[in-house]
């Protein structure tokens, strides 16, 4: 068995997918890496054949219909053969700390494994400006396994993404949780309703994941999510809809979830009152209903009981608002 299975979800990826495939090779025989040509036009499915042709006990490639992000999510976990799974997308790229985040996951398998394991991610921008990265030192503990009591608060900049969490295979198989097809952002709902399930936890202190931001196209640029306001909107209804708040035991692991949920529901009104239409603003007083329809106690509490109210006024004193904060957190963070 692997230690690790990674898994690269493929569309249209021949431009920059090998940068992504050859810092995953460091990992050696430890590591399977799970291609996904996910419908590709170009030659993405016959760059992925040539690597597993070349590297056969490291590499395979799985050729599927278009099903977006999510299924290529959804293919690797079936596939996969490791002990922990991660995602790393095909414009991103693995640090040279590949290889001591593998002697690290060793080591804790040796003290009976862990659900989660937690790595900084750092924003990689095409012009070079405002790289950074987000790291998570003041809120986990540094060099051995932890509890979700353990755990402090984390800052509004501070969220547990896709490019931070590996997780272990047989809880995500456990937990069963299925990426919606042809959806953006689902990848937020792969790492919030897991959590749930997530006990044991470690943290390495290391900008491992390297987040490319600045393609053309790609899904986080802005003009991009606000076409696809309704993406983000669903996302953050999977997530919402993944359990009660009220059913965790641990009130730091509430905590954090609650914060998780406050930042995916701002992204979700941000981003849905930029659009500007009739239509996203109806979109997002469905997505209120339907949260309160789920857990009428905790959508109210979102809604009305934290700083969301603000940027949830009607009107064109609330949509300047959102422009406003909009662009304030995005000198902070540079997120896009």
């Amino acid at each position: 068995m692997k230690l690790l299975t990674v898994t690269v979800p493929c569309y249209n990826s021949q431009d920059y997918m090998e940068k992504c495939l050859d810092s995953l090779l460091a990992g050696g025989e430890r590591v399977e890496i799970i291609v996904i040509n996910d419908g590709s036009k170009d030659r993405t499915g016959e760059i992925a054949d040539a690597y597993a042709a070349k590297y056969p006990t490291i590499v395979r490639a799985v050729h599927q219909e278009n099903g977006g992000h999510g299924e290529g999510i959804n293919q690797g976990l079936r596939h996969a053969t490791g002990k922990y799974f991660k995602t790393v997308d095909s414009d991103d790229w693995v640090s040279a700390d590949f290889q001591r985040f593998l002697d690290t996951l060793e080591a804790c398998e040796r003290q009976g494994g862990v659900d989660l394991f937690v790595t900084n991610y750092y924003y990689e921008h095409a012009d070079g400006k405002g790289d950074r990265s987000i790291n998570f030192s003041n809120a986990l503990p540094e060099g051995r396994i932890f509890g979700w009591a353990e755990t402090k608060p984390f800052r509004v900049d501070q969220i547990l993404m896709i490019h931070a969490c590996t997780y272990r295979t047989e809880l995500l198989r456990q937990t069963g949780l299925e990426m919606p097809k042809h959806t953006f952002y689902e990848d937020n709902y792969m790492i919030y309703g897991n959590l749930r399930s997530a006990e044991r936890l470690y943290y390495m202190n290391s900008d491992l994941y390297r987040y490319f931001i600045g393609r053309a196209g790609q899904s986080v640029q802005e003009d991009v999510m606000k076409r696809r306001y309704a993406h983000q909107l669903k996302a953050t209804e999977l997530c919402f809809r993944a359990f009660h708040l009220d059913e965790l035991g641990d009130r730091r692991k509430l905590a954090y979830c609650r914060h998780e949920l406050f930042i995916m529901f701002g992204i979700s009104i941000l981003y849905a009152r930029l659009n500007g239409s009739d239509q996203a603003e109806a979109d997002l007083a469905q997505l209120w209903e339907s949260c309160r329809a789920y857990d009428e106690k905790w959508a109210d509490y979102f809604r009305w009981r934290t700083a969301l109210r603000f940027v949830c006024v009607p009107g064109k004193g609330g949509a300047a608002f959102v422009r406003f904060m909009y662009h304030v957190a995005h000198r902070v963070v540079r997120f896009n």
